[in-house]
């Protein structure tokens, strides 16, 4: 595990210093809620200033009002031994790396875009304190590592060190990688269990549980969710109404699928070439990202990136 320490959110854009877990834990998650969320018109402007004036105060205010997206997302990750607030501070790097590339004209919102950032470095930063590096870091032990838990929950195994024959080899097919990776990577994640009755020492009282609350979303907030999720959804599929049939079973298949069609798949069952294919996916791709950024802009909504991730 790292030992490095950790520093405050960096603040390249003024003098100014946002709240740090440095500070304690309890203090920061506190001091964080009183950012409030922007609204989408105002974010926008923020974020153009930033883009064309590099304003400090509007990153600063940019920054500051998702510091609470990030410890969420941090909190997700708490079951790998590591500090809540060395994940928080790893995120918040990310945070500002996302930044610094965010394009507010692509249509979508700065929580879209920043959380790929943020999830991307605290897992990294995951993978290196676990020193994965022993066995490999390749894409599918990547992922095998950050779903292990979820399957062998979903499988209902709850001795982690025993995994039955049966258990390895639906995990190793649902995640495509060997029964031997999900043993090795088994046996590197066994160990002993943490109680949430656990002190959190490094700020000199509490315990985890303390925080277990308030770090999930209320039924108000998951309600909100599933509107707008279906909201998304509707959008979408009003948005595939400007791509004609042909079009629209390509970007299904190869868009909207967790697994993609392949090209040769789809050129034997529509009688074209494979580059034909392609060519038609881009071109249709492009017609429909248009239209949902219309469609979105009709109904006061942003384009969302996540349906094409």
């Amino acid at each position: 595990m790292s030992d490095k320490p950790r520093e405050k959110v960096p603040a390249p854009f003024g003098k100014k210093e946002l709240p740090s877990v440095v500070d304690g834990l309890r203090r920061y998650l506190l001091e964080i809620r009183k950012f409030p969320i922007l609204e989408p018109t105002e974010e926008y402007t923020l974020a153009k200033k930033w883009q064309q004036d590099h304003d400090p105060k509007a990153a600063e205010k940019l920054v500051a009002s998702h510091l609470r997206l990030v410890a969420k997302i941090a909190h997700g990750y708490r079951g790998y031994g590591l500090p809540v607030g060395d994940l928080i501070a790893e995120g918040n790097i990310g945070l500002m790396q996302a930044l610094k590339k965010f394009d507010p004209d692509k249509g979508f919102r700065f929580s879209t875009y920043a959380m790929w950032w943020v999830r991307a470095n605290i897992q990294e930063y995951i993978l290196h304190s676990w020193s994965l590096v022993k066995i490999g870091t390749t894409a599918a032990q990547k992922k095998l590592f950050f779903n292990l838990g979820r399957l062998r929950e979903k499988l209902q195994t709850v001795d982690e060190r025993s995994l039955s024959p049966q258990a390895i080899q639906s995990i190793a097919t649902d995640l495509d990688v060997s029964e031997h990776d999900v043993i090795e990577m088994t046996k590197r994640m066994s160990g002993p269990d943490y109680s949430l009755n656990t002190p959190m020492a490094e700020e000199g009282g509490g315990e985890w549980q303390d925080w277990l609350e308030d770090e999930e979303a209320n039924q108000g907030e998951k309600l909100i969710e599933r509107e707008e999720s279906k909201r998304h959804h509707l959008l979408l599929e009003k948005a595939m109404e400007s791509l004609n049939e042909r079009e629209q079973l390509i970007i299904r298949e190869r868009r909207l699928q967790e697994k993609p069609v392949t090209l040769e798949i789809l050129a034997k069952t529509l009688g074209v070439s494979r580059e034909r294919v392609r060519q038609i996916e881009a071109s249709a791709f492009n017609k429909l990202r248009k239209a949902l950024k219309n469609a979105a802009v009709e109904q006061g909504l942003c384009e969302d990136e996540a349906f094409f991730s």
